[in-house]
């Protein structure tokens, strides 16, 4: 498994703008057995969009934060702007993706895309299996989206939206049978709000009443809700996400431990060494020896 040296920094790839639209907020991309850029290969990156990529042929490997995926045939993959993405092997390709920013599901068209479950993706999944029926409706979609994002006029807006957000839905119905997320109540509503301002502010911030505040809500009730509903304190949300990000750090970089510290919000590198092994059973020194022992 490759990984960062101690002198490069994770890098952030910004969503490229479409060569003939110029959109910088969405784009498609499409590959029919041609090469994928090398720029990326071997390289732990983050992006700052989404990308959902319906793969027609593939056979290679790639990581998805610490999960290894083989790219199989007439599979969806997704991923977001918090994941880690390792493509490790350079072969032909044939598949249609579609990526998206943050930006493009804050307009007002697009602002119910960004509740859909793959979006929000509660249950961290990156692949979605598909059944013919399945693979004849996205080859449809994606048709569409293809033919109205080389049409311009006063109306593409609007159907590339519409197309979108019919796939984006289609895929979400299959997301929840997949990965068998139950009917969303209130209390699951403000969890799952609670883990999205998580992913947003962990760094910064480390306790259950700064998350409350957000949310315009008590310490005390956001605490009963979580533990009644997850079975775990609302601490232990934050403290998990801290892990996986650091976990993330150890596996993909050269980071010293102070400098993984400091970027989790930690002032003092000794508390976050602490603070993992408390968390976690073993060090920091000793996880990133053991998971690289595992892949290399």
């Amino acid at each position: 498994m490759y990984v960062l040296n101690h002198n490069q920094q994770l890098p952030v790839y910004a969503l490229t703008p479409d060569e003939a639209t110029g959109n910088k907020y969405f784009r498609v991309y499409n590959f029919e057995g041609s090469l994928p850029h090398q720029s990326e290969l071997l390289i732990p990156h983050r992006k700052d969009h989404y990308l959902v990529v319906f793969i027609r042929h593939a056979g290679v490997r790639q990581w998805i934060d610490m999960t290894p995926y083989t790219l199989k045939d007439n599979t969806i993959y997704f991923s977001g702007p918090n994941h880690i993405i390792v493509k490790e092997e350079f072969d032909q390709l044939w598949s249609t993706g579609i990526a998206f920013t943050k930006e493009f599901l804050s307009f007002q068209e697009n602002a119910s895309l960004s509740k859909l479950p793959l979006i929000q993706n509660p249950q961290d999944g990156h692949e979605l299996l598909l059944t013919a029926t399945d693979v004849d409706f996205v080859e449809d979609m994606l048709a569409r989206i293809n033919e109205e994002n080389n049409t311009p006029g006063e109306w593409q807006q609007r159907m590339l939206t519409a197309c979108l957000t019919t796939l984006l839905t289609y895929l979400s119905r299959l997301y929840t049978a997949q990965f068998k997320e139950g009917v969303v109540s209130a209390d699951k509503l403000l969890i799952k709000n609670f883990q999205a301002r998580i992913n947003e502010c962990f760094r910064e911030m480390h306790e259950v009443g700064d998350y409350a505040s957000l949310l315009h809500i008590s310490a005390g009730h956001l605490s009963e809700v979580v533990k009644l509903q997850s079975g775990k304190p609302a601490i232990k949300h934050i403290h998990e996400r801290l892990v996986l990000e650091a976990r993330r750090l150890l596996f993909h970089t050269h980071n010293t431990l102070k400098e993984i510290a400091f970027d989790l919000g930690f002032s003092d590198a000794s508390y976050f060494n602490r603070f993992f092994k408390r968390e976690t059973g073993i060090t920091p020194a000793e996880y990133r020896s053991t998971i690289r022992k595992m892949y290399h």
